[in-house]
């Protein structure tokens, strides 16, 4: 069953910091395009969540909520959001059809709902943010037996612990819209940790081309993040790679399965922008890879 928010006890105020934020963007993203005509994603607890938190957002003094408040959002940005969460819904799904009791673990989940959308009944399934995140997450969405929110930063590994706790149930981590943000030797440190402690299990994540996080792209990128996107100056890319097969040379367990690309489907709804898909340089200036982790 899940919580709801008493609109007479919460001040219409949500304090997140500017990456954290970026989960409300997303959140509204997909009830916006669940709302729309033909669908590309069909994220009805998103509508449902959207429609409590919106009253919390009119009138807050962040320019980008109050922007989601109001349907403010540009087009393109739903599109691309709801293609890349379908996606990785397919990926999870793709993987519990060969391990219908595996896990699942959304690291940097945000306020996304994705276990509503893919749960197949058997599935034990983890959503990993930061405190706040989880804390506020909790009031919209109630745990279950199979459905446990983490408290925790990612690189506080303690939290696998407690994933290890279910046995040696198969294991699919999901970062999506994660890694760009985090430092770089950090993110190895991380995905080498996963290889070790989970054997056997695999990584989808998303990334960005590592000239993206170099000066001047780097900055050009912020810039438009802060004007465009209304989001904070913490949100600026740290991270990025310069090919799919970049993480193999970490370890030799690491193995590229599969990469894809918003571009990759050629959806009618990405319009002209499909077309600078057909470009390689573009393809991959955003990208999503999967590795099998031994």
């Amino acid at each position: 069953m899940n919580a709801t928010i008493d609109m007479t006890r919460t001040k219409p105020s949500i304090a997140l910091s500017d990456v954290e934020t970026t989960g409300l963007l997303t959140l509204y993203c997909h009830a916006l395009e669940s709302q729309s005509a033909n669908p590309i994603l069909k994220d009805d607890k998103a509508v449902e969540i959207a429609r409590q938190l919106t009253p919390l957002l009119v009138d807050s003094k962040d320019k980008l909520l109050r922007k989601l408040a109001t349907n403010k959002v540009d087009q393109r940005l739903v599109v691309h959001i709801a293609l890349r969460a379908k996606q990785y819904d397919q990926y999870a799904k793709n993987f519990l059809d060969q391990n219908p009791e595996g896990m699942i673990v959304n690291i940097g989940c945000g306020l996304d709902p994705r276990f509503f959308r893919i749960d197949n009944g058997s599935m034990i399934y983890f959503d990993i943010d930061l405190p706040e995140v989880i804390r506020f997450k909790k009031k919209i969405l109630a745990e279950s037996e199979r459905y446990r929110m983490i408290a925790a930063s990612v690189f506080d590994y303690q939290w696998m612990d407690e994933v290890a706790q279910y046995g040696s149930r198969p294991v699919m981590f999901l970062a999506e819209g994660v890694f760009m943000y985090l430092e770089a030797e950090k993110v190895k440190s991380l995905v080498l940790e996963l290889q070790s402690r989970f054997p056997g299990s695999e990584l989808v994540c998303e990334v960005v081309n590592e000239m993206w996080v170099r000066q001047p792209l780097n900055y050009l990128v912020s810039i438009k993040m802060q004007r465009q996107l209304s989001l904070g100056k913490d949100a600026v890319y740290r991270f990025g790679i310069a090919s799919s097969r970049q993480m193999e040379t970490w370890h030799a367990g690491i193995q590229l399965l599969d990469d894809w690309s918003y571009f990759d489907t050629n959806h009618e709804k990405l319009g002209w922008m499909k077309w600078i898909g057909k470009s390689e340089f573009m393809r991959k200036v955003q990208w999503t890879v999967h590795y099998r982790l031994d």
